[in-house]
Parts: C-alpha cells; sequence; structure tokens
C-alpha cells in the first residue's frame, strides 16, 4: 500500500483502488473503510490444525454445548477481517483466519459474524463469545474487556522498489511525502520531522495528505510522491498487492498491540484463548497465517492477557 510505464500505472492504479484498504495501523481504533480480499492470498482451512484434547476439555460447559464459537468483526479492513470468496459475502482475513484455528484448536466450528466496529465490544458475552476485528489495545478499551494480545502493528514507510529517490528517513527535508490525513503519521510524526527541517533552515517536507490511504498508495506507485507512511499492516499488504512495485523502508516503529476481546467477566476464557493462540504460535500455524496474508511482521512471540500498554 521505479515509477511504471503509463499502461502499468492504469492497471496498478485499478488494482489498488480495488483491492487497497484505508487502514491505518497507528490509530486507536479499526476504521470502517470498505473491504476486499487480497488478490493471490489462499484463505487458511481449519482442518490444517488439529485438535488439542487437553485445550478443547477446558473449553466452557456453554459453549461446547453449543460446539460454536462466536466472532464479532467489522469485516471493512482488509487484509485482517473483510468480505470476499467466490460470493463477495464471505469473511476473510487473517484475523478470520486465526480465529478459524483458535476454533479447530479448541475442538470448536467458528461463525464470523460481521459488526458494527462500536458495537462489538458491549455486544461481548450475549452476543460474541470472542471479538477479533484489529481492536489496539488501550487502556480506556482494557477497562471495559479482557484482551489476548496476538499481534502487532506500527508505522511504516514505503517507497519504490529499489529506493530509486534514494529516500532517507533521518533527512526527508524538500521530499514529497504521502499520508493520510488525520492520522499519527500526518500529526505529530511527520509534523514533528517537518519541524525540525524548518527550524534548521532546510527545505520543509512537502505533504500530500489525502482521506484515502488507497489514494496515497497509488500515488507512491505512479510516482506522484517520493515515500509515504502508514501503518506497518497497510504496507505489508500495499507491498504485496502491488507486485513488488514497493519496498519498505527501515524498521516498523512505534508498535502497538492488537487483542482479542473477550467480555471483562470472563477471564477463564481469556487465559483458554490465549493458551490456543500460544499453541498455534509453537506449531507455527500462527506464522504461517500471518504470512499467507503478508503480515508476517506483526508477529509476536507469546500472547499475553491483558498485556500493559502506553496508548
Amino acid at each position: 500500500m521505479m515509477p511504471p510505464k503509463p499502461a502499468l500505472a492504469l492497471k496498478l492504479t485499478a488494482v489498488l483502488a480495488a483491492g487497497l484498504m484505508a487502514l491505518t495501523a497507528c490509530t486507536t481504533a479499526s476504521q470502517n473503510t470498505g473491504g476486499a480480499a487480497p488478490s493471490g492470498a489462499a484463505s487458511f482451512s481449519p482442518t490444517e490444525v488439529p485438535k488439542d484434547d487437553a485445550l478443547a476439555a477446558q473449553v466452557p460447559a456453554d459453549m461446547k454445548s453449543k460446539g460454536t464459537l462466536t466472532i464479532g468483526s467489522d469485516t471493512t479492513y482488509a487484509p485482517a477481517e473483510s468480505l470476499g470468496g467466490a460470493d463477495g459475502q464471505t469473511p476473510v482475513g487473517y484475523d478470520v483466519d486465526i480465529a478459524k484455528a483458535i476454533g479447530a484448536t479448541l475442538g470448536l466450528k467458528v461463525d464470523v459474524q460481521t459488526a458494527a466496529f462500536a458495537s462489538i465490544l458491549p455486544s461481548l458475552g450475549p452476543k460474541y463469545d470472542l471479538g477479533v476485528s484489529s481492536f489496539y489495545i488501550t487502556k480506556e478499551r482494557s477497562k471495559a474487556v479482557n484482551f489476548v494480545s496476538y499481534f502487532q502493528a506500527g508505522t511504516q514507510w514505503a517507497v519504490a522498489k529499489g529506493n530509486p529517490k534514494n529516500i532517507n528517513l533521518d533527512d526527508l527535508c524538500g521530499k514529497t511525502v504521502g499520508v493520510q490525513t488525520g492520522t499519527f503519521q500526518e500529526n505529530p510524526d511527520i509534523s514533528g520531522r517537518n519541524a525540525k527541517c524548518k527550524s534548521a533552515g532546510k527545505p520543509a517536507i512537502k505533504v500530500v495528505s489525502l482521506q484515502n490511504q488507497t489514494d496515497v498508495t497509488t500515488r507512491l506507485v505512479t510516482g506522484g510522491v517520493d515515500a509515504m507512511a502508514a501503518g506497518s499492516v497497510v504496507v505489508a499488504y500495499s507491498i504485496a498487492q502491488t507486485d513488488g512495485k514497493l519496498q519498505a523502508l527501515g524498521d516498523v516503529y512505534g508498535a502497538s498491540p492488537v487483542g482479542i476481546a473477550v467480555a471483562k467477566d470472563d477471564l477463564p476464557l481469556a487465559n483458554l484463548v490465549a493458551k490456543a493462540v500460544n499453541k498455534l504460535i509453537g506449531s507455527g500455524d500462527y506464522q504461517k497465517i500471518l504470512d499467507s496474508w503478508g503480515n508476517g511482521s506483526g508477529a509476536i512471540a507469546t500472547a499475553k492477557v491483558n498485556p500493559p500498554t502506553s496508548k
């Protein structure tokens, strides 16, 4: 998310418009931006994950009787969760696949239900067993629900493949930078870098601020900006979707934990989910899922219940 030839630029613009979502990994909430499954990403099959009898024995009786793990997810946030498949209405994405794998580990079927983002946390318990929807773990949210960390995302920069303009993150003065309007990347990150340029008497960064991340990514692909800053999730996805026309610049920074939400009064279920995720981490299935969706860089070493957060 080397300037292409005009014909290729038009093709890439069409692909981006159809496939790239306005994602921002450094905001404090998932965004309702529309969604589509990434082309070429194979959906994970829960049949690849064996049931863990010891963990399955810890499943609450009512859930075991029901036989299904019900998931609330705002399916507008590709590549984590969106609607795709042959009918265009099937939940897909790495969050969906991780939910399926958790279910398989616990010997349960998984029902991922599309929900408005703001409605998921209040509905945990009565309606949903888990909320799996790219929830950044914040102090405020942690007052209302339990979280199981399973991913991390931060800020990532991207440039054209090969970095033909020799962009250096330590000196962006005078460069043209694309960013989605209203994100942490725009302010305080780029605004802070710009202030340093001005105080040093150097040319200001030429900021191209656009409402949609898809438009920012398209500008970079077609050479309209020298670099872009976005959430690490969208940058990894953009690189995959543009078929190698882009590359990451520097490391992800400002990473924050992303969590699976569980009702506040159900700490035992949160602990069980953490055990299931750690089982998947140990088996390698967790990494396989993230890699298949171009987001292996967001992997964590250990899932934790209610980890501390600075946000």
